[in-house]
């Protein structure tokens, strides 16, 4: 499909820089209906029930975001792969002040070893084991915001380790959080379980490659970029109950839906999944599990702007994204949410 038909203008100043306060004071657009309605996100209590089975991801960011210096030159760099022990892939800026060879070092006494360098991506190695470069990276790194929330030298980078993570963090190993998560609280948690809504992990550690743009005409012509994930026996076998009982799975997120989809992909139902997942979701696939998604709005010409078109329906999106601009909804991470289900055949 054309990429350029999943684009639209999105005023600057409609992207959120800071999340609401409390997270679950948010804005829910609704679309389950046969018409849009303007919600909140406690509004999720009576929109869901007893049947439903809420799925999230429990994956915890890691503050990987380093600032440092190669001699007298100042580099940023945003760890987002592990390529081994001790070692990681990063985007770096400027890239193309590294060679093989150098040595950067970073705040806190943490220095790396430039192994590669390919147009902005860098591999570093570290020389220490993980356990101790996590530590270090807990200790003196900041959180891998994307790039489009503005934050200058004098902000408070403190606040973002709790605002950039999910009430379910559990697991170590994303670089941009599941932003749909972001707005649940205890209040609503318990609000839900008074409900009777039923809940679920999975894991899918996000990379940075959510963030890269589609840069070609064609989706069929975009490489997909890879996450790790996992969905336990147990997960998949209340799934498997809740779909027999003709109940409803609620995925929290885009990456809840993809290694859902992931996991059911080889036999048409949720089965045990431990690995990489490099799924690219474009209208036209067949969903075989989700029948609800709770999800903030995303960047223009993005595959997650793909993955929402295949699941709500392409018009359907775009006419939401058209009234949540009129309406003046805060779009993308630290924005509000939808809630879109997926038309029956």
């Amino acid at each position: 499909m054309r990429v350029d038909l999943f684009d639209y203008d999105l005023p600057r100043e409609l992207i959120a820089d800071h999340p609401v306060r409390p997270r679950d004071a948010a804005r829910l657009l609704d679309m389950t209906g046969a018409r849009l309605a303007d919600r909140s996100i406690g509004d999720l209590v009576s929109l869901l029930g007893p049947d439903d089975l809420l799925v999230v991801n429990d994956t915890r960011v890691i503050p990987s975001r380093l600032e440092g210096r190669r001699g007298d030159a100042r580099i940023e760099a945003t760890l987002h792969r592990p390529a081994g022990p001790g070692r990681w892939k990063a985007l770096a800026r400027p890239a193309r002040r590294l060679r093989s060879g150098d040595t950067v070092r970073f705040a806190g006494g943490l220095d790396a070893v430039v192994l590669s360098r390919e147009a902005g991506e860098v591999e570093f190695d570290f020389r220490i084991d993980d356990a101790t470069l996590r530590a270090r990276l807990h200790e003196t790194g900041r959180m891998p915001l994307p790039p489009y929330i503005r934050r200058g030298p004098d902000s408070d980078h403190a606040r973002d380790r709790s605002d950039y993570q999910t009430l379910f963090a559990a697991r170590d190993g994303a670089v941009a959080a599941p932003t749909a998560s972001l707005h649940f609280t205890p209040r609503l948690v318990g609000a839900l379980e008074l409900r009777g809504v039923r809940r679920v992990t999975v894991t899918l550690h996000v990379g940075a490659g959510t963030f890269l743009p589609v840069t070609v005409d064609d989706t069929d012509d975009h490489p997909m970029h890879a996450e790790w994930g996992s969905v336990s026996a147990a997960t998949a076998a209340e799934i498997r109950r809740t779909i027999d009982a003709g109940g409803r799975v609620v995925a929290a997120g885009t990456t809840t839906l993809r290694i859902l989809e992931t996991a059911a992909a080889p036999t048409g139902r949720p089965a045990p999944f431990d690995g990489e997942t490099a799924l690219f979701i474009t209208p036209g696939y067949r969903f075989r599990v989700v029948d609800l998604l709770l999800t903030n709005f995303h960047q223009p010409r993005s595959t997650l702007m793909m993955l929402v078109s295949a699941f709500a329906g392409h018009e359907r999106v775009m006419a939401a994204y058209r009234h949540a601009i009129d309406a003046g909804y805060r779009f993308l991470s630290y924005g509000d949410a939808c809630l879109m289900s997926r038309p029956r055949a």
